[in-house]
């Protein structure tokens, strides 16, 4: 079986393969799974360099960042953020619309238009909802069952239109983006005279609509039963599902057929709500003319405590009387973690079952485990066989892909940069120091404008394009968390063994540069908190979302690596609110990964679904299936690449993930033959000594998948054949630690990446002496 060499695609179909290799992935099977594509205020601060100012491009081409650099006019033959036919798109906003333009939101296909004939948007999958734009308004309706599609590979709740949300008259040519906060957003659409505003969120039941020049109109799609009928509110059911509709109490509704009208008029407003059933109407009520208007997520990491505490803020303008609070649906990854009550009304989603919280806000408690740079070697492991395979490295006649792109040359980067402190801990000094000039050298050519490799900022987009690209991450914005986290964690290795270099004023500003691109929280130069949604607890990969099945994420374990690089990379220049900031994107994401891509907990994938794991996971449900037409191993594997120190996150479960890993076993009829290093790597989590085994049996003849190395797979599978599986019920007061079992005998490590000793105490009264810059380990 030929071997594709990496990750697959995210983004738009149909498109080009994800790569050149002998496996390419079948376009109309992703058209399936995307269920039939249709064509058509800040409380987060990224300290540390502050970028100058983007100036235009008849004064200057490149900015300076320290000792580097970026352009502001396009490299010649490249292309930045466009449509399906390869023209410039700019984003679709209103003339009001202030800060950068947000991409790869669960609502990122009302910004960007990458279909030209489609200037509305695809489906909005924002849970317990889903909306779709048109002409005339917003389709709203109730997702409350799945459905399977693709030979049962995809399981999915189907966008649903119960009703329309509209304004007398309206006809609009296009819908556009008049505001944005951390999970809500507000469309406009404007013609025929009327103009209409809508802001819809996740979690949230109710849709908030303004309206001036007209007056309210919703349409259901079907004669209502109308239930209750009381001036300013109605109660109706369609399709068997029941919902509120809210006007202002001097503007009642009335009804004609399917069509409820009321005199909103100029400045108007209402409301609709999903119910989940008629007697909750009196719920729901207090809360109609409280309009969320913004949503924010602030959160505190308590290093000394090992927790991670995030509350997540509505800010709400009351319409009429005096309410400021609201009922918010919240994710089994939120309520299972949540520090208040929660009220008995529930929802059915694509990621389990969704519960209430009354309020604007609410607050979740993660415990958090820590992040390490990389593992300890231990004395068992063959260290000239490891020198050896070091220098076999370093001797192949290709260690970087020409010309390169952003995707291909970062795991290049990241393949030599994991092998730096493997040979620093033998003592391969004169291998360590080749590894690092040759990662420095690489990753200073792309910090330079002007060159073959070089990065572009986007004034119009906010975003930073490198060049050359690949997999639409310059044309659809696809990917910058998992392209750039390779940059950030090499530049972290060379930190660790020249932190002048990572200066701000020195290389360090353009990698705060690309951080700042993925998840800048200062809304400046960059949307805030691109690649990752702080409500779903994970990212979204595709830029434009352009899809009937809303987003997706695929490797989920790629949007970790740039999390836990971040993590890193700041503390090891001694900014800690950047630490913090990819210790909260690390811990929150590993608080959703096991749950909604393996199901773990069982509460997640529908009790139909025969799959173990889902590739991907879509707005409207989840696919086995990926990118490329991979096979069993790449279908597991893609969400556990690269593997890294910051993966132990994959064994927090040990029992977990070796259930998981003899899922895949039984899908193959034996041991993974593909991306075998990575699943061995995988293994290593629940069962050391069988991937030791693996190893030790095939590390002569098998190719290492292309972000991996024997070097660095052998250290991993001895260091845990000999230490055991990770332990969470022991924490430490730092951010950098772990901690292993193995028969009853627990193994502490802990990094340090400041410049003076540390003294690390685990939560069960170890305690560790760190020196400055380095590993240590003891064993209790």
């Amino acid at each position: 079986m030929a071997q594709p060499r990496g990750r697959p695609t995210s983004g738009f179909l149909p498109r080009s393969p994800r790569h050149a290799h002998p496996r390419t992935r079948t376009s109309l099977g992703l058209l399936a799974a995307a269920s039939a594509l249709v064509v058509g205020g800040a409380t987060l601060a990224v300290t540390g360099a502050t970028p100058a100012t983007p100036v235009s491009a008849d004064s200057a081409a490149e900015v300076p960042v320290g000792s580097g650099s970026y352009t502001t006019t396009l490299p010649a033959g490249a292309s930045g953020p466009s449509d399906l036919n390869g023209a410039p798109v700019a984003p679709k906003v209103t003339d009001d619309h202030t800060g950068p333009a947000p991409t790869n939101e669960w609502w990122s296909s009302l910004i960007f238009q990458r279909y030209p004939d489609n200037p509305h948007g695809e489906n909005l999958f924002a849970h317990p909802l889903s909306y779709k734009p048109h002409e005339g308004g917003l389709d709203m309706g109730y997702p409350d069952s799945h459905q399977m599609v693709g030979d049962d590979l995809k399981y999915e709740y189907t966008a649903v239109s119960d009703l329309t949300l509209g304004a007398a008259g309206l006809d609009s040519p296009d819908t556009r983006t008049a505001d944005s906060s951390d999970w809500t957003v507000t469309a406009q659409w404007e013609g025929g005279g009327a103009q209409l505003r809508v802001t819809i969120g996740q979690g949230l039941p109710f849709a908030y609509a303004e309206t001036d020049g007209a007056g309210a109109e919703v349409t259901f799609s079907g004669t209502p039963e109308i239930w209750h009928e009381d001036g300013s509110t109605v109660g109706a059911t369609v399709n068997g599902r029941h919902y509120a509709l809210f006007s202002p109490s001097d503007s009642p509704w009335s009804v004609s057929g399917d069509t409820l009208t009321a005199d909103t008029g100029d400045d108007g407003y209402y409301s609709v709500a999903v119910l989940p059933s008629p007697e909750d109407l009196d719920v729901f009520a207090p809360y109609a003319h409280s309009f969320v208007t913004g949503s924010v997520v602030e959160y505190d990491y308590d290093e000394a405590a090992s927790t991670l505490t995030s509350t997540y803020q509505l800010e709400t303008e009351a319409r009429e009387g005096e309410e400021t609070g609201t009922l918010t649906a919240l994710y089994p990854h939120q309520w299972a973690n949540v520090t208040g009550d929660l009220t008995d009304l529930t929802y059915a989603s694509p990621r389990g079952e969704m519960k209430v919280s009354e309020g604007a806000s609410f607050t979740t408690e993660l415990t958090t485990q820590g992040i390490m740079p990389s593992l300890p070697t231990v004395d068992a492991a063959d260290h000239d066989r490891l020198a050896s395979l070091i220098d076999e490295v370093l001797a192949e006649e290709e260690l970087f892909p020409e010309p390169g792109d952003t995707y291909w040359d970062g795991k290049a980067m990241g393949r030599l940069a994991q092998l730096i402190p493997i040979a620093d801990s033998i003592g391969h000094t004169e291998a360590r120091d080749e590894l690092l000039a040759l990662v420095q050298e690489r990753l200073e050519d792309w910090l330079t404008a002007g060159g073959t490799r070089q990065f572009h900022y986007d004034e119009e987009w906010g975003t930073m394009l490198g060049f050359p690209d690949s997999f639409g991450a310059a044309t659809e914005l696809n990917d910058h968390d998992f392209h750039y986290g390779y940059f950030v964690s090499a530049a972290a290795v060379v930190a660790r063994y020249d932190r002048d270099w990572a200066d701000e004023d020195a290389w360090g500003g353009m990698i705060r540069l690309l951080v700042q691109d993925v998840a800048g929280t200062d809304g400046e130069m960059f949307p805030r908190l691109r690649s990752f949604s702080p409500y779903a607890g994970h990212g979204w990969a595709s830029g434009h979302a352009g899809f009937a099945a809303g987003n997706n994420q695929e490797s989920s374990s790629e949007g970790m690596h740039f999390a836990a690089a971040t993590a890193h990379f700041g503390a090891l220049t001694g900014d800690e609110e950047l630490r913090d900031l990819g210790v909260y994107l690390h811990t929150t994401q590993a608080s959703t990964i096991a749950r909604y891509w393996q199901n773990a907990g069982g509460d997640t994938f529908p009790e139909d679904y025969p799959e173990d794991v889902v590739g991907m996971v879509w707005g409207d449900g989840g696919d086995y299936r990926i990118w490329w037409d991979g096979g069993h191993e790449e279908h597991y594997g893609i969400n556990y690449l690269p593997i890294t120190a910051g993966s132990l996150y994959l064994g927090h479960d040990p029992e977990h993930a070796g259930v998981i890993y003899e899922s895949l076993v039984d899908k193959l009829g034996g041991e993974p033959e593909i991306w075998r290093d990575i699943h061995w790597a995988h293994r290593a989590l629940s069962d050391g000594e069988d991937a030791l085994r693996m190893f030790e049996e095939q590390w002569q003849t098998y190719e290492p998948e292309a972000g991996g190395s024997k070097p660095h797979t052998y250290q991993w599978v001895s260091t845990l054949a000999e230490l055991g599986t990770v332990d969470v019920s022991v924490t430490a007061d730092t951010a950098h630690y772990a901690v292993f079992d193995k028969d009853g005998t627990s193994t502490y490590t802990a990094f340090n990446p400041g410049t003076s000793p540390l003294t690390v105490s685990f939560s069960d009264g170890t305690s560790l002496e760190v020196p400055a810059g380095e590993t240590a380990v003891t064993t209790g």
